[in-house]
């Protein structure tokens, strides 16, 4: 089983580790050497509209899932409290509906951040999209997976 421990920095180092999930909160990301053990590194952007990280007593989470679709492992797994869970391979097809909903998701999000009337699709963002509220990065390791705040 591949297990993950957390290493905040401020800068994301040249060589990584395997079985260290970086994180730098000043810049609002993660990385990490690919859980399948090709050696590839995987870079996450955090935010409301990209993952969110929780640093929990067993070890860090990161969500939504990885799809490592542009390497040639193509690995796709989630991070749980430090711990890989594998998850089915997409086709192609799968891919590209994928991206397709993300940026669709993401263009609701600052549309309606921008027009400053809460609309249902924002609310709908929020509730399945734990960090959408305006929060600093240093909040993102107070929240659990759904957002909501944890004991500091």
């Amino acid at each position: 089983m591949t297990v993950f421990k957390l290493k905040r920095v401020q800068y994301m180092p040249k060589e990584l580790e395997p079985g260290l999930l970086y994180v730098s909160e000043q810049y609002e990301v993660a990385g990490h050497l690919c859980a399948c053990g090709c050696g590839n590194k995987v870079v996450t952007p955090l935010g409301p509209t990209e993952w969110s990280f929780e640093d929990t007593n067993r070890g860090p989470t990161l969500a939504p899932s990885i799809g490592s679709w542009q390497l040639p492992c193509k690995s796709h797994y989630w991070i749980t409290r430090g711990e890989v869970r594998w998850a089915g391979q997409w086709t192609p097809d799968q891919i590209e509906r994928g991206r397709r909903a993300e940026e669709e998701r993401r263009r609701e999000f600052y549309e309606a951040r921008e027009e400053g009337t809460p609309n249902p699709l924002a609310r709908m963002w929020r509730l399945s999209h734990p960090l959408v509220n305006p929060c600093t990065i240093h909040e993102f390791a107070r929240r659990d997976v759904r957002g909501r705040r944890t004991a500091a």
